[in-house]
C-alpha cells in the first residue's frame, strides 16, 4: 500500500505537501530505536557492576582443620589464634570452645583462675579453670562456654574434636557444635 500526500493550500498560494502518517510512524521508530539502543548501552555499561556484587568464588576458611598432634598442647588452655579456638587439656581429654564472642564477633580473652574451681552449670559439673571476658562490651562466659554477664545473648560455641586416623592429629569440625560435656579423650 502507497501512502498518498495530502495537499494544504499556505496563505501565499503556495500548495505544500505533508505525510504526517508516514511522518509519526517514522518518528515513533527512530524513538523507540533511540530508547532500544540506549538501553542496550546501559546494560553494557553496567553489566560489570552488576556482575561484581554476586562472587563467583567464596572465601571462607575450611570448617574443618587439623591443629596438630596431642602431645603437642600443654595441659590446660592454648589459644588458637589462626582459628580463634580455646583448646583445653586436662590429661588425656580435650574439648574445644569457640573464641568469639556471641554478641558482636570479638575475640574474648580466658581469664584464668589462681586455683581451679568446681562448678555446676545445668547439671554440668565441671572443673572450671578460669572464665572468658569479652573486651569490647564486657560480656562473661563461665570456663565452660555459658554466659552469664553482659549484652551476649548466647553461649560459646563448643566444637567437635576427633582424631584424624591417618595422620593422629587433632581434627577441629567449626561446622558441627557438641553439647558442653563432650570430651575427646585420647
Amino acid at each position: 500500500m502507497r501512502a498518498v500526500a495530502s495537499t494544504d493550500t499556505v496563505d501565499n498560494g503556495v500548495q505544500v505537501s505533508s505525510d504526517s502518517g508516514l511522518d509519526q510512524t517514522r518518528r515513533g521508530f527512530l524513538g523507540r530505536l533511540t530508547a532500544a539502543v540506549a538501553a542496550i548501552g546501559a546494560l553494557v555499561a553496567g553489566w560489570p557492576l552488576l556482575r561484581s556484587l554476586v562472587p563467583n568464588v567464596l572465601y571462607e576458611p575450611p570448617k574443618r582443620f587439623r591443629i596438630g598432634n596431642p602431645e603437642s598442647f600443654q595441659e590446660g588452655v592454648t589459644f588458637l589464634e589462626e582459628h580463634r579456638i580455646f583448646l583445653f587439656r586436662e590429661s588425656s581429654s580435650f574439648h574445644a570452645i569457640s573464641g568469639i564472642c556471641t554478641h558482636l564477633g570479638c575475640t574474648v580473652k580466658f581469664s584464668p583462675f589462681t586455683l581451679p574451681q568446681e562448678e555446676t552449670v545445668r547439671q554440668f559439673s565441671y572443673r572450671a579453670l578460669g572464665e572468658f571476658h569479652c573486651p569490647c562490651h564486657g560480656s562473661k562466659f563461665r570456663g565452660e562456654g555459658t554466659n552469664f554477664s553482659g549484652p551476649a545473648p548466647r553461649p560459646l560455641t563448643c566444637f567437635h574434636l576427633e582424631l584424624s586416623p591417618a595422620t593422629g592429629e587433632l581434627v577441629v569440625d567449626t561446622a558441627t557444635d557438641v553439647p558442653r560435656d563432650f570430651r575427646l579423650v585420647v
